[in-house]
């Protein structure tokens, strides 16, 4: 099997970064490495995430600056970036592996079930599975992975503050189609009912049209924050 090196970004993570590296034991054991990459937490997601992990890092807040810094710290052949609240398919990494044997394919993502109390959760993954069929574009949420020389290739993450994963999946497509994976990893439905899911859907359409036409990923990423609830 290939090397492979799992990076997860945090922020503020601890009710439940123990659970998420816990998922990710069996692996590591297999010898996947796993590094978190801390955004500047103000609770203890560090300290309980060290015992969990290969190593712990420190990276200015963003996702985009976190997984790059997790990227040039780490070893495997295959980079496989994960969100705190996400979890990873059964076979997940025998499931990579199979995709990037063929040589049409450098990178991929995985389908993705939303867990939450609101029925329309269901809904808002089919349509994002449907979706990133269709465009070639990848979500975060769906734990996107790639072969290391081609995430080199395209420079790794953009430096935004918000869309850095339709952004490297816009690069990583003129390198090569993606692996859409019809395992399923299963992501927490927390932001979307935080907020309200129609609300949560109908902002982030207008963001992502928004980007499509050219705005300033730094103002996209205020308007974001701006109906975020207050924690």
């Amino acid at each position: 099997m290939a090397s492979f090196s799992i990076i997860v970004p945090a922020l503020d993570e601890a009710r439940g970064i123990a659970a998420a590296l816990g998922a990710l034991a069996a692996l590591r054991e297999r010898g996947a490495e796993v590094i978190v990459v801390d955004g500047g937490s103000r609770d203890a997601t560090r300290e309980i995430a060290a015992p969990l992990c290969d190593r712990v890092l420190a990276a200015p807040r963003g996702r985009a600056s976190q997984m790059n810094a997790g990227a040039r710290a780490s070893r495997g052949e295959v980079l496989v970036f994960l969100h705190a609240d996400t979890r990873l398919p059964e076979g997940a990494l025998e499931a990579i592996e199979r995709a990037l044997a063929a040589p049409r394919h450098r990178w991929g993502r995985f389908d993705v079930v939303i867990e939450g109390r609101s029925a329309l959760l269901a809904l808002v993954g089919c349509a994002m599975n449907l979706r990133s069929r269709l465009t070639g574009i990848a979500t975060g949420d769906q734990a996107i992975f790639v072969r290391r020389e081609a995430f080199e290739r395209v420079g790794g993450f953009p430096a935004i503050p918000l869309m850095e994963d339709v952004a490297i999946s816009g690069a990583l497509k003129k390198v090569s189609r993606p692996a859409c994976l019809a395992e399923r990893v299963t992501t927490s439905g927390r932001r979307w009912e935080s907020r309200g899911v129609l609300a949560t859907i109908a902002l982030m359409w207008r963001l992502r049209f928004a980007y499509a036409l050219g705005a300033d990923p730094h103002r996209l990423a205020r308007r974001y924050d701006a109906g975020r609830p207050a924690s």
